[in-house]
C-alpha cells in the first residue's frame, strides 16, 4: 500500500488493511487452537489412569472442520473411548462398592482452556 491515498480510495484502502489483518489474525488462532489441542492430548496420556497404557496411548487429536477463518478439533480416545467415563467419573463393581473416579480429562480441558486464552491474546497483540 502507497503512503498517499485519494479520497474515493480511502474505503478500498482501509478494507485491505482489515483484510490482512483478519487473514494473519485467523491463522495465529488456528496455531493457537492446534497448540490447546496438542496440549490436551499429552495432558491427558500423561494422567491417564495405566494399566497397559493402552487408554493413554489411544488419545489423539482429530480435525474435524477448518475453514479459511476456523478450525474445529476434537480430542478423543479412538479405540478406549468407552472407558473414558468409567476412569473419569469413577464406576460401581460387580460384587457391590465403588472404583473411584481419576479426573484426567477435566483438567487437561481447563488448563488448555487457560493456555488458549494466553495463546490468543498473545497472537492478537503481535
Amino acid at each position: 500500500m502507497s503512503d498517499r491515498v485519494r479520497i474515493d480510495q480511502l474505503a478500498a484502502a482501509v478494507m485491505e488493511g482489515l483484510t490482512e489483518y483478519a487473514d494473519l489474525a485467523a491463522d495465529e488462532l488456528k496455531k493457537a487452537v492446534k497448540k490447546a489441542g496438542n496440549s490436551v492430548k499429552k495432558d491427558i496420556q500423561e494422567n491417564a489412569p495405566k494399566d497397559t497404557g493402552a487408554y493413554a496411548k489411544s488419545w489423539s487429536v482429530k480435525n474435524v472442520k477448518e475453514t479459511s477463518n476456523s478450525i474445529e478439533l476434537v480430542v478423543h480416545s479412538g479405540n478406549r473411548y468407552q472407558l473414558s467415563h468409567l476412569l473419569e467419573f469413577g464406576h460401581a463393581k460387580r460384587g457391590g462398592g465403588r472404583v473411584p473416579g481419576k479426573a484426567h480429562i477435566a483438567p487437561a480441558e481447563e488448563r488448555a482452556e487457560q493456555t488458549l486464552e494466553q495463546e490468543i491474546e498473545k497472537a492478537l497483540r503481535g
